[in-house]
């Protein structure tokens, strides 16, 4: 059978061994050939192939329910699940997401970009089952790093709790996140899957009681216990451990042996109650270049099958702004022993690898727990240490009680840099940085602050770790600077709450904010085109608003527009509405940025264009909202 033929998981159903290996093959080479020409997720996806196989063989997908961690390990439930012919459309516009959704295959049964959501869900769904007295199975595939997400074991010891509610929890155990994983679970489960004489007793325990005079083919519920017991007593107590919390455990098995998972899933399959199943996997499994650089192939650009490289930009680009704000802050870092970074298992995507290999003790990863990462830097912060929490703008959404009652109301000096700020393309609307402007402008001590570019990225990180009076955020996108030189040092601090005049003109105020300060730049050249001189302001603080710079300028221009990357909705335009209203200089205001909508996967550039954030867009709304009986509106192309 080829893989294009399977448009329902249940075709798996009677398959041998021998095709679903030919199956599996298939999905690797798709998989591969896919993220190679497109981009995507590479390792996680490749690792679970065997794993959602032998699955959903032993579901029926009709009924039965299965919830995936995170979901860009889902690659292969993708594969077959109907959209196979379409995968080639992978995270560009209007294609196949890079994450489950609900809305795009009736088998996702829910979808997630943030981790350690998948047993609270699937356990959910379980609850609602019993509750209306149906029937099905209920299966939440989670990942060991995912484990380290307090969510997750929130959800584990609810479960465990309900001893007649069936659900199965399948745990993914490859050792890595996205970097290695950290933490004491990791180390624990480590021991296991390490250890001898479990891979001993799993492979050859049974068979031998079996073997014993008067038992035969089954084992008696005295000797399984019997079994279980000496299972304990030869390897590190993981499964005890589980058992403890009101799990049934099978494992660690072979995750890429399927007739091996499919037995163990069968059987487990008949346990009443919560089980789950510990399978030992490879990330990157079928791609050796994969499997050896297990961190570099987490997820790629379109890259050459063949060799594994990356291909060549047709031009230089400038530095990321994340490795800028890397190596600014460890420049700064071996001057300042009080300098903690502190990571949420995003060591690569924040740059502070580069710390950590540079000054390891002043590097913390605290696995996927963004709620700890921030109370934990709070606990620094007491102590006269210098915390630096970078976490990506979507992910310390996670954390937003730990802002406001662990930092913000004891107004301690932790300074949050917020990668991913803005529209960040093909991850779609669970990775989007939207949200950071208006849920943290709102929180009482908190400065917010967003470079215009990346040299001025340099200064506000020496500007959050000199601001010692309380908690301060810096947001920064994701991608390339704007190409200005960079200062090697000689780095000053911004004095809080002040903006700067960019352009001068006196027919509209520009007032920008981060990344759109420099096409609020092209806006005013455009502008000047059709005979409108604008005045541009780099905001650079949204909290405090540089009131004495913006109040004058608006009352004696008497038209403002207002740009920003994030919602509108309570964000940077709000906040200058405030300060006009709160003061009486009552002028017509226009807000540029993100509607009360989700902003779907596609590249950065396409979503600002159907969003009307393009330099020529942005100018043509402005022209016809303050221009149009006076000025030239110009046909914008």
């Amino acid at each position: 059978m080829h893989l294009s033929e399977i448009t329902h998981p249940n075709q798996l159903h009677g398959l041998s061994i021998r095709q679903l290996e030919d199956i599996a093959r298939q999905i690797r080479e798709k998989h591969l050939e896919t993220v190679a020409t497109s981009g995507g997720h590479l390792g996680p996806g490749l690792g679970v192939v065997e794993l959602t196989i032998a699955l959903y063989q032993t579901l029926d997908l009709d009924r039965d329910k299965v919830v995936w961690d995170v979901g860009h390990q889902a690659y292969p439930h993708k594969l077959v699940t109907g959209r196979y012919n379409h995968f080639h459309t992978l995270r560009q516009k209007d294609g196949v997401a890079g994450y489950l959704k609900r809305c795009e295959n009736k088998f996702d049964h829910f979808g997630a970009g943030h981790a350690s959501t998948s047993i609270s869900a699937a356990l959910g769904m379980a609850l609602a089952r019993d509750a209306k007295g149906e029937d099905y199975k209920c299966v939440a595939i989670i990942g060991d790093g995912s484990l380290t997400g307090g969510m997750a074991l929130e959800a584990i010891n609810h479960a465990g709790h309900l001893p007649k509610t069936n659900l199965m929890v399948i745990l993914n155990d490859n050792e890595m996140s996205i970097s290695r994983n950290v933490g004491a679970i990791s180390r624990y489960l480590n021991k296991v899957r390490l250890s001898e004489p479990m891979q001993f007793i799993s492979d050859n325990l049974e068979e031998q009681f079996k073997n014993l005079p008067f038992l035969g083919e089954s084992l008696t519920p005295e000797m399984e216990r019997v079994k279980e017991g000496m299972k304990r007593l030869a390897v590190p107590k993981v499964g005890a451990v589980i058992e403890e919390l009101g799990f049934k455990y099978f494992g660690p098995i072979d995750g890429h042996n399927l007739q091996e998972l499919i037995a163990t899933f069968k059987q487990a399959h008949k346990v009443t109650g919560p089980v789950l199943v510990h399978v030992a996997t490879v990330k990157g499994k079928g791609y050796e270049i994969a499997e050896k650089d297990q961190v570099g192939y987490h997820a790629q650009n379109p890259f050459n099958l063949a060799t594994g490289k990356g291909h060549p930009a047709s031009t230089p680009k400038p530095p990321k702004y994340s490795k800028v704000f890397a190596h600014t802050l460890t420049t700064l870092a071996q001057n300042n022993p009080k300098i903690i970074g502190i990571t949420a298992a995003m060591a690569t995507g924040t740059g502070l690898d580069k710390l950590q290999k540079k000054l390891p003790k002043q590097y913390i990863d605290v696995g996927i727990a963004e709620q700890h990462a921030v109370t934990l830097a709070a606990g620094l912060a007491c102590e006269g240490m210098r915390p630096v929490a970078a976490i990506y703008s979507t992910f310390l959404q996670r954390a937003y009680d730990q802002v406001i009652h662990d930092v913000c109301i004891q107004n301690l000096p932790v300074f949050f840099c917020l990668d991913r700020a803005g529209i960040v393309g093909a991850d779609g609307p669970t990775h989007q940085g939207m949200y950071d402007i208006a849920y943290l402008r709102c929180i009482p001590n908190m400065v917010i602050m967003a470079p215009k570019d990346e040299a001025e990225l340099q200064r506000m990180v020496v500007t959050g770790i000199n601001h010692t009076d309380g908690p301060i955020a810096m947001r920064y996108p994701r991608g390339n600077g704007v190409g200005v030189p960079l200062m090697e040092e000689g780095w000053e601090e911004i004095e809080i709450g002040k903006g700067e005049i960019l352009r001068s003109g006196d027919d509209v105020l520009l007032l920008g904010y981060g990344t759109m300060v420099h096409p609020a730049m092209q806006v005013a050249e455009i502008l000047s085109e059709h005979g409108v001189e604008a005045t541009v302001v780099n905001a650079r603080f949204v909290k405090p608003l540089d009131t004495e710079l913006i109040l004058p300028l608006a009352e004696r221009i008497g038209k403002v527009v207002t740009l920003e990357e994030g919602c509108v909705m309570g964000g940077f335009g709000s906040a200058v509405l405030e300060a006009l209203q709160d003061n009486d200089v009552l002028v017509p205001v226009k807000r540029l940025g993100v509607p009360d909508i989700l902003v779907d996967h596609a590249k950065p550039d396409e979503s600002k264009a159907d969003l009307g954030l393009t330099s020529p867009q942005m100018a043509e709304t402005i022209l016809k909202s303050f221009f149009s009986s006076s000025k030239e509106t110009p046909v914008v192309v």
